[in-house]
């Protein structure tokens, strides 16, 4: 029997956190899960790590591909699902033990509502917690949408309305889950739960500043594309603001080179 909820997650070379992040999984008082690991060619541990865990308990399911990127990593593994319900868990991420529960309630008594997200705390590379998200801070509307990732974590989607918005875009190498969320707001209604129910992993290698420009890059396709579907690229155009911050670094003088 196909389990209520299918949690996607796609690891590539993440042996230092995914095993926190299935255990945070594995910890849900919610039970009717399956957890659909997709390991993207990693060359480090990561697959090993994640098989060990699928060996010990049925419900995770691990696939081993090629290095294709997220996004066909992320299609692979939908394709994969069987839940009425889908979400999304960052190999470097963490889920609170009531993060399926609660969401999965509100799916399930609001049956207009097509995704739910929730409020997240952003961590650091050891766990510890630095603060609140910043972005689901942000009222939800359709139209603020536009200009703000507000819906950032924990969004469980009602695999239905991820259909009917068809899915994940080939043409997003970045900003995937930003133009998700984008089509999402104009097929279905989504609501946003006040409750810190994901930890967000903040840590160097969770981006580099390529992949910073890649995703204001492709953040703003997402947001010309909605304008274009909503009628509204004859009012608005996009700019786009990327600000930089420099630092001066004392050099050293050639008598501390020496001692170092």
């Amino acid at each position: 029997m196909a389990s209520k909820i299918s949690l996607v997650m796609t690891v590539y070379n993440r042996q230092r956190f995914v095993a926190a992040a299935i255990e945070s999984a594995l910890a849900q008082t919610y039970s009717d899960f399956e957890l659909l690991v997709w390991d993207d060619g990693s060359t480090d541990q990561s697959l090993e790590i994640a098989q060990t865990y699928s060996q010990a308990d049925p419900r995770v399911k691990v696939f081993a591909g090629r290095h294709q990127g997220r996004t066909r990593s992320l299609q692979a593994a939908h394709a994969a699902t069987q839940g009425t319900y889908v979400g999304w868990l960052d190999s470097d991420d963490l889920l609170a033990p009531t993060a399926l529960e609660r969401t999965a309630h509100e799916l399930d008594t609001h049956p207009d509502v097509g995704m739910v997200y929730t409020n997240y705390q952003v961590i650091d590379e050891n766990g510890t917690v630095t603060g609140p998200g910043s972005r689901c801070q942000i009222p939800f509307s359709k139209d603020q949408l536009l200009l703000d990732f507000m819906t950032f974590h924990f969004r469980l989607i009602r695999h239905s309305a991820f259909v009917q918005a068809g899915g994940i875009d080939s043409d997003f190498p970045a900003a995937i889950d930003y133009d998700l969320c984008l089509r999402l707001s104009e097929v279905t209604q989504i609501q946003h739960l006040e409750q810190s129910l994901y930890f967000y992993r903040s840590h160097p290698q969770s981006m580099s500043g390529l992949d910073q420009l890649q995703q204001v890059y492709f953040s703003r396709e997402a947001i010309s594309r909605a304008l274009n579907r909503r009628g509204l690229a004859d009012k608005f155009q996009i700019e786009v603001q990327v600000k930089s911050q420099f630092f001066l670094r004392k050099r050293l003088q050639s008598t501390e080179r020496k001692s170092k």
